[in-house]
């Protein structure tokens, strides 16, 4: 028989009753600013407990204090505002601002926070796609890059010195060349490196099931019969042991424990999914 008792800490929140994450809101495309006419698809991920539901989880969507009337998990939308959604028994999801432009240009910036060392990618926008010739990127009014026509302009690792007020020029073919056209100035802040305050003690009986922990298979220290533990603290393994709260799991199953972090024992089917 396969015994299974994952141990969940989360700090600082020890003591006090579990309560449901707040769910993901994410855009696609990944754009907060759209030519009029255009639509974006926003998508609502919630973390639910592990427990059976009898019901369908329902989703609610805001614009702005506007309750939508759609309650799927996917929309689609036009209207610029300020999104943001909610599922049964969670808080409310960061919200997303969506901007709809009719200027020729716009300069478009992914609405995901941007942190230290990740890519920061913004792109330059003609009219519903139109090419864009000798195009400018701007940096707090300073040319920073120029391209003969239509590319991305790409920070491999932000940082801090990047944050700023962007802009972009370029001249487009309608029919004939247009003098340089300038797209509205979008602000863009890069945030310190993102740290994980979260703690996890997992602790697995097994045969002889290796423990996949994210992508990695841990090695022949995580084999064997009987109980082992590990800390896991900001993705790391840690040797220090804590008090944590069981948390039950099914064997050969993948289990999420939020936050990027997941087990998975036994059968060669389980598989592990990047959340």
């Amino acid at each position: 028989m396969w015994a299974l008792t994952a141990l969940l800490l989360l700090v600082p929140s020890i003591g006090q009753a579990a309560t449901l994450e707040k769910p993901t809101l994410s855009l696609h495309p990944p754009w907060t600013t759209i030519f009029k006419g255009e639509r974006v698809t926003l998508r609502c991920d919630g973390h639910y407990p592990l427990l059976l539901e009898l019901r369908p989880i329902n989703t609610l969507w805001y614009l702005g204090h506007l309750l939508l009337p759609s309650h799927k998990k996917s929309i689609e939308v036009q209207t610029p505002g300020v999104y943001r959604c909610q599922t049964r028994g969670a808080p409310v999801s960061d919200p997303i601002h969506l901007s709809v432009s009719n200027d020729w240009l716009i300069l478009q910036v992914p609405y995901t926070a941007v942190f230290e060392g990740e890519p920061l990618i913004m792109r330059c926008r003609g009219w519903y796609d139109k090419v864009v010739y000798k195009l400018h990127y701007y940096h707090d009014g300073q040319a920073v890059r120029y391209f003969h026509s239509s590319t991305n302009y790409t920070v491999l690792q932000a940082r801090a010195s990047d944050s700023g007020r962007y802009q972009c020029s370029g001249t487009m073919r309608i029919p004939v060349e247009s003098a340089p056209m300038f797209s509205a100035k979008v602000a863009v802040t890069v945030q310190e490196a993102r740290h994980s305050p979260a703690v996890r003690l997992l602790q697995v009986q097994s045969p002889r099931a290796p423990l996949r922990l994210g992508p990695r298979v841990l090695g022949p220290g995580a084999r064997g019969r009987g109980a082992r533990s590990l800390l896991v603290r900001g993705g790391h393994l840690d040797p220090q042991r804590q008090k944590a709260q069981p948390v039950a799991a099914v064997a050969g199953a993948g289990l999420s424990l939020g936050a990027g972090v997941h087990l998975c024992l036994g059968s060669p089917g389980c598989r592990l999914g990047a959340r």
